[in-house]
């Protein structure tokens, strides 16, 4: 494999290339930030080393400096705006460039082979997707994404590079959102499409962390962005067609009228606070915010699960209780694992490849970890029950008896505060 001494990144001023170069330099490599102006790539690098809390092996340069900043690269990370054309322009003009290093897109979800499509075989055979999760300081998970005409050895040697800066690796297909983002953005989406009938409040409290998950849903889409979130479902559902991934019309209503999240603090996404740090939640049907203070259904649902002091004996409850929060809370969890699992032998080649994007990049409890609280038997009735589909693997492991989830490191007490 080949040794990798040298990263550069282009689009250092961005989220995501700052972060990336606090990640690279931070490990020790020598990292060369590149943005359109040599000022705007210090500014990368200055919150690069913020994020580090030290100083860094990083130099800077503009596009116009492009040819002598790549030229002794051993691996070019690109980190610039989610735009098809614009990442295969860059490539274009990188192609003309006096470097043979690796070039990697961090794309969240873009055809990895389109975007080196009309490249030259040499080009092609050292390109492939690395997708660091944001933030990737705090985010270990990390897909890689080969196309069909990349290398064996570029791969291998990308992949050790990954683990080498700490990152947690998962391989994955060149398919539309490759696994994380089209599991966890599918749920994401249908617990914006349940808003609307039952709630923002109630479906937060609903799934909440006592699912699993570090942060609620709805509050999750807040922290992305309402404009990311919709860029993601809007691409997956023109590659997939599945409605799942169809934006809810109230959430247009409030992108157009500026409501994005978080990153517009006054006007709030699903949530918006007051000067006074009150917190005030949407009406989809409306638009408008009502001040936070009543307690749902869901929320004493949620109290019920926290109760109980087995993953298994919280599984049951899900899944024999008659209430009504109880029953659409089954179907969300079902309909995660259905999917997620269902991606095995079409995006990831196991399992446990799911369990540790979902577990290192989401931080949300794995799949398999959930059908091994329930019983893999009983999730192949489940499923069938509520007309969704038996992932293969779950069927093997119910005639097997084998436990599914295989990943120590991702266990029960990450993700619920529970013992093994």
């Amino acid at each position: 494999m080949r040794t990798i001494d040298q990263v550069v990144i282009l689009g250092a001023n961005g989220a995501m290339g700052s972060g990336s170069a606090a990640v690279f330099a931070g490990a020790g490599i020598p990292t060369v930030m590149v943005a359109r102006t040599a000022a705007k790539a210090e500014l990368g690098k200055g919150r690069a080393e913020q994020l580090a809390k030290r100083a860094l092996p990083i130099t800077c340069a503009s596009y116009d400096e492009l040819g002598d900043a790549v030229r002794d690269a051993d691996f070019i990370l690109e980190a610039v705006a989610e735009d098809l054309a614009t990442k295969r322009d860059l490539f274009a003009l990188l192609e003309r460039s006096p470097t043979i290093g690796i070039v990697a897109s961090v794309s969240s979800g873009l055809s990895i082979a389109a975007m080196c499509e009309g490249r030259s075989p040499a080009f092609r055979e050292r390109f492939l997707g690395a997708h660091l999760f944001n933030p990737p300081t705090a985010i270990v998970g990390c897909e890689l994404i080969p196309h069909a005409g990349t290398d064996a050895e570029v791969v291998a040697t990308v992949e050790a590079l990954l683990v080498r800066v700490g990152r947690e690796v998962v391989r994955c297909s060149d398919t539309p959102g490759f696994a994380g983002n089209r599991v966890g953005f599918k749920v994401l989406n249908e617990v914006a499409q349940l808003a609307e009938q039952h709630g923002v409040a109630f479906m937060d409290q609903l799934l909440g962390p006592h699912t699993g998950r570090a942060l609620a849903p709805l509050a999750t889409i807040d922290l992305v962005g309402w404009d990311v979130h919709k860029a993601i479902v809007d691409h997956l559902h023109a590659h997939t067609q599945d409605p799942a991934f169809v934006l809810p019309a109230y959430m247009q209503r409030g992108i157009d009228r500026g409501h994005l999240g978080r990153k517009t603090r006054d006007r709030g996404g699903f949530f918006r606070l007051d000067k006074d740090k009150r917190q005030f939640v949407l009406a989809p049907a409306t638009g408008d915010y009502h001040l936070r203070a009543e307690v749902t259904a869901a929320h004493a649902f949620g109290e019920r699960l926290q109760a109980e002091t087995t993953l298994e004996a919280r599984m049951e409850l899900v899944c024999t209780s008659t209430a009504m929060e109880a029953a659409l809370l089954r179907r969300i969890l079902l309909g995660y694992l259905s999917y997620g699992l269902g991606l095995v032998g079409e995006v990831v080649a196991h399992a446990r490849d799911i369990d540790r994007i979902m577990g290192f990049g989401f931080h949300w409890a794995p799949p398999s970890m959930l059908v091994d609280a329930i019983g893999a038997a009983r999730t192949v009735t489940l499923l069938d029950q509520h007309q969704l589909p038996v992932p293969p693997v779950v069927a093997s492991a119910a005639q097997s008896g084998a436990p599914l989830h295989v990943e120590p490191a991702l266990d029960r007490a990450r993700f619920f505060g529970l013992a093994a």
